[in-house]
């Protein structure tokens, strides 16, 4: 890690046969591959705690992780340093960053009875046998890729461990049955002709799954199966709408807020007071939706994202699942401006398929109006070559509402 993070910890002695003990936390930094199998099952076996490190993030945010986190041991490509001695902490089993879409990204401590009763209740929901090889080709430094990693070390499932997603490298692995992904590497496998069938189910989480997409995958063969959940809930702990046994939905009256309580959930968070339970031990989870007809959770969008205008609600997803229809559309986020006549002014930050031929402002109105009520269209579009995004693919909405936006297209 002297090169990418934390050059301050260079002059603890390393060594190559450092085994963890319990109450230790590990900090991992190295790239996404077969290594981390091993890791993560020894660090399990030992009775210590894993702290996974990006080796996408830049030095500085590596380094302050490291510093607010306290790991005991630190393993990187050179080989592992004890840092201090192991805590009397013997029930922390993940200390996990959040995404951080909005600011500086916390740290969730999850237990090893919340990260088994989450391993355990994907296995029981999906039909998983022990047996079963999982297909690992998301980053261990997020929830979605530790607990596939997670399925080796407790339930002895095989885990075939990617060095990162190559859709043609999943289109030649013809052993695995599951496979854990977000919606732009399913595009991917998609568009380049991945044979789905042989998957017994594919995973999808970590952002809203277009439902033209989801078709498209079906068509070709996929059992798609949409998660919900977040770090703080020990992960996808929803599966189609419908929670695992043992963990409760519920919506908050006034809000309609996504409410969870079950095994899975986090502790708290590391080093800080913040608790964003309500007094019965509910999980906030930030996220609006509601329960359909048939008793599925449907997540409508953030609760920190609804945009007012002229005193209407304008939740962006919809509004973007919308713009997705153009054909003159590639990517695109919704948020709003300050405006001083509606309050809120509906923008679309719209990356072109063709930036010579964009689409216009009354294009883009049209389409949305379609489907939607023509108060809910964008009232600017702004062009941009990218989105802003973090390391696990989602859109930082708050960088393009504070004026933080890419550069546009040349």
């Amino acid at each position: 890690m002297d090169s990418n993070g934390s050059a301050s910890l260079s002059h603890v002695p390393r060594s190559e046969n450092l085994e963890p003990l319990p109450g230790d936390l590990v900090a991992a930094h190295l790239p996404p591959g077969p290594a981390w199998v091993g890791l993560v099952a020894d660090v399990w076996a030992a009775g210590a705690a894993l702290l996974p490190l990006d080796v996408r993030s830049p030095a500085p945010e590596a380094r302050a992780l490291v510093e607010r986190a306290g790991p005991t041991i630190l393993v990187d490509g050179d080989g592992s340093r004890r840092l201090a001695p192991p805590t009397q902490d013997r029930e922390l089993a993940l200390a996990l960053p959040t995404s951080g879409t909005s600011g500086e990204p916390k740290l969730v401590e999850l237990t090893r009875d919340a990260v088994r009763a989450a391993v355990e209740g994907s296995a029981e929901t999906l039909g998983s046998r022990p047996d079963d090889p999982w297909l690992s080709c998301l980053t261990p430094a997020h929830v979605g890729g530790l607990l596939v990693l997670l399925r080796a070390a407790l339930l002895g499932a095989p885990v075939i461990a990617h060095p990162g997603f190559d859709p043609e490298a999943v289109g030649r692995e013809h052993t695995a049955r599951f496979v854990s992904l977000v919606p732009t590497m399913l595009g991917r496998l998609v568009r380049t002709g991945v044979d789905l069938s042989r998957f017994r189910a594919i995973l999808v989480g970590g952002a809203e799954l277009p439902p033209g997409l989801r078709a498209i995958a079906e068509r070709a063969g996929g059992r798609v199966v949409e998660t919900y959940g977040l770090t703080e809930s020990g992960g996808g702990v929803v599966y189609e709408g419908r929670p695992f046994r043992g963990t409760r939905v519920s919506l908050d009256p006034t809000t309609s807020e996504i409410l969870l309580q079950g095994p899975t959930l986090m502790r708290g968070y590391r080093g800080s007071a913040d608790r964003p339970f309500t007094p019965d031990g509910r999980l906030r989870t930030g996220d609006v939706g509601w329960i359909d007809d048939d008793g599925r959770l449907r997540v409508q969008g953030r609760l920190d994202d609804l945009i007012v205008t002229g005193g209407e609600k304008v939740w962006p997803e919809e509004v973007e699942r919308a713009l997705r229809g153009s054909p003159k559309v590639a990517e695109v986020a919704v948020v709003g401006l300050p405006d001083d006549e509606w309050g809120r002014r509906v923008t679309a930050f719209v990356v072109p398929v063709r930036p010579t031929d964009p689409p216009s402002l009354e294009e883009l109105r049209d389409e949305v109006a379609r489907s939607l009520a023509r108060f809910k269209a964008p009232r600017e579009v702004v062009l941009v070559d990218r989105l802003p995004r973090t390391t696990s693919g989602k859109v930082r909405r708050s960088r393009l509402a504070t004026g933080g936006e890419p550069r546009p297209p040349e």
